[in-house]
């Protein structure tokens, strides 16, 4: 199916040459140019159950094929910000440098923040609902692996909503060895290297002059055990609250995740985290001893460590 599907996207963006494209959109055209391989994708599918399903499968599969379609095939760029855009065009990236400097365009694009398109039909949305979509984001933008952490699990509770100064929604692994030969992984545990990050990511359904800096001290307090710390939303009101972030992330290094709760591989980095080089293993101590979920993670990077192999299927959002 790879080949085909390759086939298809350059078909899709030589069609159009120089319009860009997000995955989903090359998805949808896929889904409605090869709509009799799609059904028959869908049928053989133990776990894809409806068109959308189907969609969101090929979102997923264009950003894991992207190095091999733009390896084969020169002419198909992207526009390396979030969410990636796809785009066709004749031109060397000397002459498209060229072209854009002619013409007074920056070389990178700018990110406009808008308001999510509605979600599942005017459904309500609900922070939990974001979860497991930022998982499915950082699991095919980054191979991560990532656990629901529920603050309502923890043995010492610190009245209504006191441990969430403690605790990220969400807790995510990524395997620094993936990839290496068994000789190197082999090394890696023998000289005791990491073989992983730890990523804390705190969720908001919104951001405004109003929330922005309580949200953002919320996830400095709730990572400072971890590599790297995010925040995440939805809905990122106003300009100035952004200049906020920026501004904020500058000083304590907590990043900032654009979710799109609408086709969540399309979500976007908008500022990158400040990497901690240690991990703060008595904080994390603290933390597994009074939630089970927390304890949980704990004990899987263990199993990690010693094995080298991580279960997928142990990782839930």
């Amino acid at each position: 199916m790879a080949y085909r599907l390759n086939t298809a996207v350059v078909e899709c963006l030589r069609a159009h040459p120089g319009q860009r494209f997000k995955a989903r959109e090359i998805a949808d055209w896929i889904f409605e140019n090869y709509t009799a391989d799609c059904r028959a994708k869908l049928n053989r599918s133990a776990v894809l159950k409806t068109d959308a399903d189907l969609v969101q499968q090929l979102v997923a599969e264009i950003g894991a094929n992207r190095p091999s379609i733009t390896s084969v095939h020169n002419q198909v760029r992207t526009v390396e910000v979030r969410p990636r855009l796809y785009y066709w065009t004749q031109e060397t990236e000397e002459e498209e440098a060229a072209t854009a400097e002619t013409r007074g365009i920056a070389t990178e694009e700018v990110v406009v923040l808008e308001v999510n398109e509605q979600v599942e039909d005017d459904h309500a949305l609900f922070e939990a609902d974001l979860y497991p979509r930022i998982g499915s984001f950082l699991a095919s933008e980054s191979g991560l692996f990532v656990q629901r952490i529920d603050e309502r699990r923890s043995s010492n509770r610190r009245g209504p909503q006191g441990n969430r100064w403690l605790y990220p929604d969400l807790v995510a692994v990524e395997d620094l060895t993936r990839g290496w030969t068994k000789e190197v992984r082999d090394c890696v545990s023998e000289v005791g290297a990491r073989k992983f990050r730890l990523w804390s990511i705190e969720v908001k359904l919104l951001l405004n002059r109003s929330n922005v800096r309580e949200a953002y001290f919320q996830a400095v307090s709730n990572s400072s055990w971890a590599n790297f710390a995010y925040l995440a939303a939805a809905e990122i009101e106003g300009s100035e609250t952004l200049k906020e972030l920026r501004i904020l992330s500058s000083l304590h290094g907590v990043g900032l995740i654009r979710v799109d709760a609408a086709s969540p591989t399309d979500s976007e980095v908008l500022i990158p985290a400040r990497e901690r080089i240690e991990i703060d293993w008595a904080n994390c101590d603290r933390l597994a001893s009074e939630n089970s979920d927390f304890q949980a993670v704990v004990h899987r990077l263990w199993e990690f460590h010693r094995t080298g192999t991580i279960k997928a299927a142990e990782w839930r959002v």
